[in-house]
């Protein structure tokens, strides 16, 4: 490799001879462009690895584990939490194939505006422990009705007058065609 010339005009000259003229009017050689280096490969971004298909996981001894529903996982979360403070007719919607905004509907009662507020306030500490932060919560000043959006588990949380009056469970439940045409 060539090293560079210290003098101002051996800098000016170039392996191919051609001249330009500078600011004080000499002939200065032209530059020629140096060859671009190759590229590396290109990384792969996080949108790159997302998309790619996840590699399956070695069973352990041989058995095949059952695939982790986070949804089923979240809903039992909240039974648990409901159960601690007694929450009263709890049920229990699988609402997939029915709506794309979530996956299971937990619809509960409470015997007073403070156990509904409880009861809701229950279920969101015990998300937050778990590392899951609510998308909302609706309706907790009142204590008539809370809903709580956990993405993937919408919990209701309901005193009884506004449980009958709304019957959510015939609204979202298709298990009996017939509730809803009310024959």
């Amino acid at each position: 490799m060539k090293t560079q010339p210290k003098t101002k005009a051996a800098r000016s000259k170039t392996s191919t001879g051609a001249k330009s003229k500078t600011a004080a009017g000499k002939a200065a050689p032209a530059r020629k462009k140096a060859p671009a280096k190759a590229r590396p490969a290109a990384k792969t971004t996080t949108a790159a690895k997302r998309a790619a298909p996840a590699k399956p996981k070695a069973a352990a001894k041989g058995k095949a584990q059952p695939a982790r529903d986070p949804s089923a996982e979240l809903a039992a979360l909240v039974l648990a939490a409901l159960a601690d403070l007694k929450a009263v007719d709890v049920k229990t919607l699988d609402v997939r194939e029915l709506t794309p905004i979530t996956d299971t509907m937990v619809i509960c009662t409470g015997t007073s505006n403070r156990h509904v507020k409880s009861l809701a306030e229950h279920v969101v500490e015990k998300a937050r422990e778990r590392g899951i932060k609510p998308i909302g919560v609706e309706g907790l000043g009142e204590g008539e009705w809370v809903l709580v959006d956990l993405n993937g588990v919408l919990v209701h949380v309901m005193q009884a007058q506004a449980r009958l009056f709304y019957q959510l469970e015939k609204l979202w439940d298709m298990s009996h065609p017939q509730a809803q045409t009310g024959t």
